[in-house]
């Protein structure tokens, strides 16, 4: 079958990269070369150097910003909860709280631009940050309900426009330590 007759889902490109502790890319090729041929989803799993102290992995996902695509964010976010042993009901607040977030960056994100997902695990805790280039950024205001759930669900959520116009939010969940794992 020609390309010319494959259907554009055939199309859709997903890179994985993993990056192994001496720095070495273990698989996937370079993510760049893969916008040719459709969209792009990469994630790199980088090992924290010793000056990272308290982290036990860093995970970079980065996707078109498209609503399409949040399930992947949301099973992402659910396994690694798992990895940090969190429970089904923090698992879940993350994953929604991940969803929501992209929501409130998707509706201000440049369209043909990509989200980027960095989660960065402790060992008792997650922080996620979500950024996406827009032409005009506006920071979520906080006193809205949306913001309210975001809270309540992650723990702790800040909210900044950075270099070039990007927007992010940033969601931390610390893992009750109050249970024996």
């Amino acid at each position: 079958m020609t390309e010319e007759g494959t259907s554009s889902s055939v199309s859709q490109t997903i890179a994985a990269d993993v990056i192994s502790a001496s720095g070495d890319r273990e698989a996937g090729g370079d993510p760049s070369d893969q916008h040719e041929h459709g969209h792009n989803v990469a994630a790199m799993a980088v090992r924290p150097t010793p000056a990272d102290e308290g982290i036990r992995d860093k995970v970079n996902i980065r996707m078109p910003a498209d609503g399409a695509y949040l399930s992947v964010l949301r099973t992402a976010t659910a396994g690694l909860a798992a990895r940090l042993d969190f429970t089904l009901d923090e698992i879940e607040d993350m994953r929604i709280a991940v969803d929501e977030a992209c929501a409130m960056l998707l509706s201000q994100a440049i369209p043909g631009s990509d989200l980027e997902c960095d989660f960065t695990l402790g060992v008792d805790a997650m922080t996620v940050s979500v950024s996406v280039s827009c032409l005009a950024p506006r920071v979520p205001a906080g006193d809205t309900f949306a913001w309210t759930v975001l809270t309540a669900l992650a723990g702790s959520v800040d909210a900044q426009v950075g270099p070039g116009d990007v927007l992010t939010i940033v969601l931390r969940k610390s893992r009750d330590s109050s249970r024996s794992v």
